[in-house]
């Protein structure tokens, strides 16, 4: 079995966090397409650009099958992130990708209804004195809003292509 795949059972996710334009975005507005969802910030230094990079990679490779597809960052800082520009930082990696940051208790919400960690940790060498742990996964979410499987950090491109492709 392909070990990047989780053994678990199926489960319901959902959020309900705003765009960069403040418009509220809920995960029934996307039944119909595959999700791919990360949990991460703007300042982080290596696993959310690195993951980022391998979606736009993908959303390139789909073709005429990226409509297909919505990938979503889920901002795990919302405050900060809105401040330095989420969406000026999503649309540096690929134009699909849709950045959203909620509320506090919307990111934990969402966070919980994905089964994510994460939490703010003080370091005086990162922007504002702090930064964020947070599970490295991506998450891929079927049309139906099912939970799928989890991608782990650093599975290539061509792996999650392959699999996304299967399914279309």
């Amino acid at each position: 079995m392909d070990d990047t795949a989780a053994a678990a059972p199926a489960f319901p996710t959902a959020f309900a966090l705003a765009d960069s334009e403040g418009r509220m975005r809920t995960t029934d507005e996307f039944r119909g397409k595959f999700l791919l969802v990360f949990f991460g910030f703007t300042s982080c230094p290596d696993v959310c650009p690195t993951t980022l990079s391998e979606v736009a990679q993908v959303m390139d490779d789909l073709g005429s099958d990226a409509g297909s597809v919505q990938p979503i960052f889920i901002s795990i800082d919302p405050e900060r992130d809105r401040r330095l520009g989420l969406a000026d930082y999503t649309k540096a990696f690929h134009p699909a990708i849709l950045g959203l940051a909620g509320s506090e208790e919307e990111t934990e919400a969402a966070a919980a209804s994905f089964k994510i960690f994460y939490e703010r940790e003080a370091d005086s060498s990162s922007p504002d004195g702090y930064t964020m742990a947070h599970s490295s996964g991506l998450y891929l979410i079927g049309p139906d809003g099912a939970w799928l499987r989890q991608f782990t950090y650093g599975t290539p491109a061509a792996e999650i292509l392959s699999d996304l492709q299967s399914r279309l």
